[in-house]
């Protein structure tokens, strides 16, 4: 059953990075986000990917939500151009919010905040929380390191969810929308006592 993804949680850094590429790629998706009719609901900031998703929806007539901490408003680096932006006091409320908003997640390159959303979206679709598609949207190969370890974090029985069925991965931010609007939620495995021999 096709999934209606009218809102999309984008997780990304806010730096650049070294190549032009990765912001080249936040730019595209936000192209297409708006010319779908997709609200970007995001982290609120205007520096890095961060603001150039952001930015690139607002130029082609989409609409963005941010939420963003006081704190990060306090060092002035809330997008000043945003259809919304909800302040909230901790990081915590921040995530939960923004993912209560979505309807889906897509994961761009950044650092050890957007690791942490990644990790904390898949983490909640393995223990059933939520059943909304989560994206990759793989620029350059950035996570291919990563996905090869989070692959062997299945192969060694660590995980509970089907990885081809809970995850959408592409380097194209069309093919990728068009995946995870197909998705069906994954089946998570029941959790069971090991036994281990003495």
């Amino acid at each position: 059953m096709p999934t209606t993804m009218t809102r999309l949680c984008v997780f990304c850094g806010a730096a650049d990075g070294n190549r032009h590429s990765y912001r080249a790629g936040a730019e595209r998706l936000g192209t297409e986000m708006a010319k779908r009719g997709i609200t970007l609901i995001y982290g609120g900031g205007s520096l890095g990917l961060m603001g150039g998703v952001a930015d690139a929806v607002l130029q082609h007539g989409g609409q963005v939500t941010g939420v963003i901490t006081t704190q990060l408003v306090a060092k002035e680096v809330a997008h000043k151009s945003l259809s919304k932006l909800h302040v909230v006091e901790t990081m915590h409320q921040r995530k939960k919010m923004m993912a209560d908003m979505a309807d889906g997640f897509i994961t761009l390159p950044g650092g050890l905040g957007t690791l942490d959303e990644f990790f904390e979206i898949l983490a909640w679709a393995q223990l059933g929380i939520h059943a909304k598609p989560v994206g990759v949207l793989n620029i350059d190969g950035y996570f291919d390191g990563l996905l090869k370890f989070v692959e062997q974090m299945n192969v060694d029985g660590f995980l509970r969810i089907n990885l081809r069925e809970a995850l959408r991965i592409d380097d194209d931010p069309a093919r990728l929308i068009e995946a995870m609007s197909k998705h069906t939620p994954a089946k998570i495995s029941p959790l069971r006592a090991d036994v281990n021999p003495v």
